[in-house]
């Protein structure tokens, strides 16, 4: 543990190196929110979305984007690059296991993610008056769930990937699908009945986030989905790690 901590620590220097993706990680949701607010009729209730307004049915929606693009685009591409620079070639000769790295990497990004998240929640409280989450605890362990289940998809990337353009395309196979069934491109109640049943399976699980946020009851099935994301993703990533 002690030297897991080591590679942690290590790790968040490196990142913090180039601020990019940090910045990137916590400013976008809320940017992203406070101009989705500012468009006429967001903030009004619509028949089309069951009453309820756009702008509060599309803070799951900014979740999904923040931890796609760190998930799905960061990750990836730090590791790759660290392939395409020989920094793998080095560690394999060092005791860390490919486990230890592929989790430091997580850990590092998903505190971004979720740091960029607790902003969007604040701002979109203070700014568009959008209730908390109803169910506080569930929304905690879904956003969790779904954190570990995208980023395990984008370590899969990372684990086979030569380069980091290589990452980020192998990647771009997992994003725009989540985007898509997300509710980014389009909300969700928009989106045909079919395809919103499929979206609520799969990460980073826009349908329970939003049960939670909401007050509805969220499908045990639905969390069942995302843990087999995550633990399946995490664990496929470790079997197909190269340091090469």
């Amino acid at each position: 543990m002690h030297t897991f901590t080591k590679l942690v620590a290590t790790e968040a220097k490196l990142f913090l190196r180039t601020p990019l993706w940090a910045l990137f990680g916590i400013a976008l949701p809320t940017t992203l929110l406070l101009g989705i607010g500012s468009i006429p009729g967001m903030s009004r209730p619509s028949d089309a979305t069951g009453g309820y307004r756009f702008i509060d049915l599309w803070v799951p929606s900014l979740v999904v984007i923040s931890l796609a693009m760190l998930g799905l685009q960061a990750i990836p591409a730090a590791v790759a690059t660290y392939r395409e620079q020989g920094v793998l070639r080095r560690l394999a000769t060092t005791p860390v296991p490919p486990a230890h790295l592929l989790l430091a990497q997580l850990v590092i990004h998903a505190v971004v993610a979720l740091a960029g998240v607790l902003l969007m929640l604040v701002t979109a409280r203070v700014a568009f008056d959008v209730p908390l989450p109803r169910h506080p605890l569930t929304y905690a362990l879904t956003l969790l769930l779904g954190l570990v289940s995208v980023f395990a998809l984008g370590l899969v990337a990372a684990s086979v990937a030569r380069t980091a353009k290589g990452a980020s395309a192998l990647a771009m196979i997992a994003f725009f699908p989540i985007m898509f069934l997300g509710g980014v491109y389009l909300p969700r109640p928009l989106l045909p009945q079919v395809i919103q049943r499929i979206g609520a399976y799969v990460p980073p699980g826009t349908q329970p986030l939003q049960d939670a946020w909401v007050g509805a009851g969220v499908q045990p099935l639905q969390f069942v989905a995302l843990a087999a994301f995550a633990v399946g993703g995490t664990a496929l990533a470790v079997r197909l790690f190269r340091w090469e």
